[in-house]
């Protein structure tokens, strides 16, 4: 018998950052390890342990969008957030999915992402109450993958291999998550969608953000500024109409920000700073609530991050709690 891998200090040496409270009793806590990166991408503050490896999930989809755009996907704005997105599923980003492959010349055939049903609920319901079968355009990484496509296109690559971690895609992938993060991938897996997942340190993840977000200040015009501007621009793309995510960005001047699986979330600031959050026991409803204490904490301020930081708990239909971020 084997025995199991080690869990990384960014899991082990978190400290507590978030209690749900009823009726003024504790009932669970969370454990997350948050980094603030400065701009010139040292860290500038840090709650926890910061420069182990970890699994950026899709939070790390901009910077993959980054190394797409560099070897020849050119969208327009709306699209652009599409491929950086964790989308919910509803019509305008299937259409948007579509027409990111019709302009390869490709179709819904040639996406490899695991098919699912939309992730928004309303959607999602549609979908079960009309027999449709899960697909996978539905699923919320096919923007990502018809991005992943049209490059292949572009650069004249085979878009049958485009998953595989050698493809000249992947690899391009891998030299630019390590150039912003600023540190080589450390570790291979295969994401939810069947694409490759890399490695990064929370550090290098919240380094990452700051320099894409600085970009169109320092660098118009370049990949990294291309990416910021979409995002900014189309923030309901990356997510969705009812998304924290896309209501951080919408209401948020200057902000970034991507969510990720097993509770990850980088924020990228105009003026190069980055934050990257990462709840230990991979639970989401934690993550947004100690980003936006974090972004209090360093002077960052919204209505959107205000009602961010503070979850209601509810009993019997009425408010009994709140889950609230500590240690800040």
């Amino acid at each position: 018998m084997t025995d199991a891998p080690a869990a990384a200090p960014v899991l082990t040496d978190a400290p507590v950052l978030a209690h749900l409270v009823r009726g003024g009793f504790v009932e669970s806590v969370h454990r997350a390890s948050v980094v603030v990166t400065a701009p010139d991408g040292s860290v500038e503050q840090v709650w926890g342990e910061a420069s182990s490896p970890m699994f950026p999930r899709s939070s790390n989809k901009p910077v993959q969008a980054l190394a797409m755009v560099r070897h020849g996907l050119d969208l327009p704005d709306d699209l652009l957030a599409l491929v950086c997105a964790s989308h919910s599923g509803e019509p305008f980003h299937l259409e948007g999915v579509r027409r990111i492959l019709a302009g390869a010349g490709l179709s819904e055939e040639d996406l490899q992402n695991t098919p699912t049903l939309p992730l928004q609920e309303g959607e999602h319901d549609r979908w079960i109450r009309e027999g449709l079968a899960p697909s996978s355009i539905a699923q919320n990484c096919s923007g990502k993958h018809a991005g992943m496509l049209a490059t292949c296109v572009a650069a004249g690559w085979d878009t049958a291999t485009y998953r595989d971690p050698g493809h000249p895609l992947q690899l391009a992938i891998a030299d630019a998550v390590a150039e912003l993060a600023g540190e080589p991938v450390s570790a291979l897996a295969v994401d939810g969608c069947g694409a490759p997942v890399m490695a990064i340190s929370l550090a290098g993840l919240a380094r990452s953000f700051g320099a894409i977000a600085a970009a169109p200040g320092q660098e118009p015009g370049s990949a990294p500024a291309r990416i910021a501007t979409a995002i900014r621009n189309a923030p309901e793309y990356l997510g969705g109409t009812d998304r924290d995510v896309t209501a951080l960005i919408r209401a948020t001047p200057g902000l970034i920000a991507k969510d990720g699986a097993e509770s990850v979330v980088a924020v990228g600031l105009e003026d190069g700073r980055g934050v990257a959050v990462k709840v230990a026991d991979g639970g989401g409803r934690a993550r947004m609530v100690i980003l936006a204490a974090a972004l209090r904490a360093i002077g960052v301020r919204s209505e959107a991050l205000a009602q961010l930081e503070h979850s209601p708990v509810l009993g019997h239909g009425e408010p009994v709690g709140a889950l609230v971020a500590v240690g800040f």
